[in-house]
């Protein structure tokens, strides 16, 4: 559904979230609905660029906003957007180079804000909000998305977080147990297993079903592998961070600067996520595979986006499965197995926390995605913008819109604490969404991302696909990496 080119920084990667709330039964309103008719203040509505899904529940959000104590005479038109995250981009990219007024607050993307922020074209939160606000986003928000909205250099805050997404392990509860596997018994939900005992864990629960060659199962284990934005920005970048490793080091060089902190690709926990995902595909004794990891899948996943490596669990032709929890109420909604069979787990570790190479990896970790709410410099209602986004930085206003739309919030501990029966499918899983939540890493955005991210998967690519070496992929990613940096440098 959407490519490379036109979809750089999605987090959740070419899956509509209209898809999500038809399976929750979330209400799904005509575009371009307006949260309240007539005008604010005598100058109409405070318009948002969001989703036509957020338009869907625009009734909800507006006055959950007032109830939070946004004023009465300040009213919200939200204005769906395109659902792809690149042409979403390019809509805010022309707006605010035109210097256009409309839309007033927009709704961006967590992997392209900073190249916004960069460009000046956001108003400087930190120079609008309450202290009491900036304290609570500070310190209460999630870490991560709250580095996805700030200015790399200065630290200060030009997005408000508004939801974040990061992905989860799906699996077979029935078919593991009956394998002799205990997930309760041994706090899957919120005790993140390694990845070795996850492999040694899957391979034997689909050999008692039959494995590679038998009838049962197509697949012990999907997740998503193509050469796509998907891969250098999450499943690859998890991945390489759970086993110590990373892009440009330290997590502080996440966000640059650029052409100032080093390239660490070419490093043995680089090539230990790639061998270990060919010995995933093709087994420990095939070329560059790890020969401590067992088979658990096939080379189809070279060919999986969120979507082809959802179906085959869906239709219970695979036991585990990585994805983001929009899968969670699709999964429930299954023919192929009941509802009370399915579960959840945090994503696994490759090295324990604390452990990795360099600061930030080890421990179990998620990619993350999500969504954050930016002012268009150009508007002439500032004040008006600024008490919206004061509005939304409420915890009511969060779980109003996790139970509306299904959107996490941003605070982890309003999902630890919202009532489970208030949220719809999430509801059985707030344990685990707390974990994983707790666990993410962002993709390294800078402005020099755009053009890393295609090179970070096509080497990818091109070692899972055993065309190059892990060594010599790694070795030409460094390499264009570098040359990326240094121009961009310049």
């Amino acid at each position: 559904m959407v490519d490379s080119e036109s979809d750089h920084e999605t987090g959740r990667v070419g899956v509509s979230r209209r898809q999500f709330l038809e399976a929750t039964g979330a209400a799904g309103a005509a575009v371009g609905l307006a949260g309240c008719s007539g005008g604010g203040g005598g100058d109409g509505p405070i318009q948002i660029t969001m989703d036509s899904e957020w338009a869907g529940i625009s009734d909800s959000v507006s006055q959950s906003l007032h109830d939070a104590g946004l004023d009465e005479e300040i009213e919200i038109e939200i204005l769906p957007g395109d659902f792809e995250s690149g042409a979403r981009r390019s809509e805010f990219t022309s707006a605010l180079d035109a210097g256009r007024a409309s839309p007033d607050i927009f709704m961006m993307d967590s992997g392209w804000t900073i190249p916004f922020i960069a460009r000046g074209q956001l108003v400087n939160l930190s120079e609008e909000l309450s202290s009491e606000t900036l304290d609570y986003v500070q310190s209460d928000y999630l870490d991560s998305a709250v580095s996805t909205a700030s200015d790399p250099g200065s630290g200060d805050l030009f997005g408000l977080p508004l939801f974040p997404d990061y992905p989860v392990m799906h699996y077979r509860k029935d078919v593991v147990e009956d394998a002799g596997y205990d997930p309760e018994g041994e706090n899957w939900a919120t005790e993140p297993m390694s990845w070795q005992e996850f492999a040694e864990m899957a391979a034997d629960v689909w050999e008692q079903n039959g494995g590679p060659d038998g009838d049962g199962f197509d697949y012990g284990f999907t997740t998503q592998a193509d050469n796509y934005v998907g891969l250098a920005c999450c499943t690859f970048n998890e991945t390489m961070t759970a086993f110590g490793g990373a892009y440009f080091g330290d997590h502080e060089n996440l966000f640059g600067p650029i052409g100032d902190r080093p390239i660490t690709v070419n490093e043995e926990p680089v090539h230990d996520t790639i061998r270990m995902m060919r010995s995933f595909m093709e087994g420990p004794d095939a070329e560059y595979a790890h020969p401590d990891f067992p088979q658990i899948s096939t080379t189809d996943l070279l060919s999986f986006t969120e979507e082809p490596a959802r179906e085959p669990f869906t239709s219970g032709n695979a036991i585990f499965m990585r994805n983001w929890p929009y899968a969670i109420p699709i999964n429930l909604d299954s023919d192929s197995f009941d509802p009370a069979d399915y579960d959840v787990m945090p994503l696994p570790y490759g090295v324990e926390a604390g452990e990795g190479a360099y600061e930030g990896t080890g421990g179990p970790a998620g990619a993350l995605g999500g969504w954050h709410l930016t002012i268009n410099p150009n508007t002439q209602r500032l004040d008006e913008c600024v008490q919206v986004l004061e509005a939304f930085a409420n915890e009511e206003v969060m779980t109003s819109n996790f139970a509306e739309g299904g959107y996490l919030p941003p605070d982890p501990s309003v999902t630890e604490s919202v009532d489970p029966d208030d949220v719809g499918a999430l509801g059985d899983f707030l344990d685990t969404l707390a974990v994983a939540g707790q666990n993410t890493v962002p993709r390294p955005v800078t402005v020099a991302w755009p053009d890393q991210s295609p090179q970070v998967a096509s080497e990818v690519s091109a070692a899972y696909q055993a065309d190059k070496s892990p060594e010599q992929a790694m070795s030409d990613l460094q390499s264009s990496l570098e040359s990326i940096e240094s121009d961009l440098a310049e």
